[in-house]
């Protein structure tokens, strides 16, 4: 069976990506849930940093003002770190990678690699994990349009990226 594919409408065009089922299993039923769910749709990016990636995925950026924009916990609760051996995907550009605050804290949040940011990886030295669980199939236009946006002293966008609907055909 193939890999779902999930359709991003931002406020700044579409992009799509192959969600890795087959992969990473635990992660991507995650995203898949909550992208199902329509959580997603109405929030905005939060993070955005040109040569390093962007970041979506809190549940207070429906309000793109809001002081606590990063700081969500998702309500879908928080998976188990996934380290298959034999699947080490690199958080390579155009890749999707989930988001935490440590270990087994990941839940909503996830952000796109805009560059080779390998020292993410979960297989290499050092504390940040972060699992690669899909990657842009087409849009990666759109994806670069987000990553050069101006952005204020904290990484937000000024002018609010709005995550209209995310949609996964299975």
């Amino acid at each position: 069976m193939p890999n779902p594919i999930a359709t991003f409408e931002t406020s700044l065009g579409t992009f799509t990506a192959e969600i890795f089922q087959d992969k990473m299993p635990i992660t991507a039923s995650n995203f898949v849930k909550i992208a199902k769910s329509g959580f997603y749709d109405g929030l905005h990016f939060h993070r955005v940093i040109p040569g390093f990636m962007v970041q979506f995925g809190c549940k207070y950026s429906k309000d793109p003002s809001s002081p606590n924009c990063g700081r969500g916990d998702s309500p879908f609760g928080r998976i188990k770190d996934e380290h298959p051996p034999e699947h080490k995907l690199s958080n390579e550009p155009g890749t999707l990678s989930m988001a935490n605050s440590g270990p087994n804290s990941g839940g909503a949040q996830f952000f796109i690699n805009t560059v080779h940011n390998a020292y993410l990886d979960w297989f290499t030295p050092g504390q940040s994990k972060h699992p690669v669980f899909g990657k842009i199939a087409s849009g990666m236009d759109v994806v670069k349009k987000i990553e050069t946006a101006a952005t204020d002293p904290g990484d937000r966008p000024k002018t609010p990226i709005k995550m209209i609907k995310v949609t996964v055909s299975e």
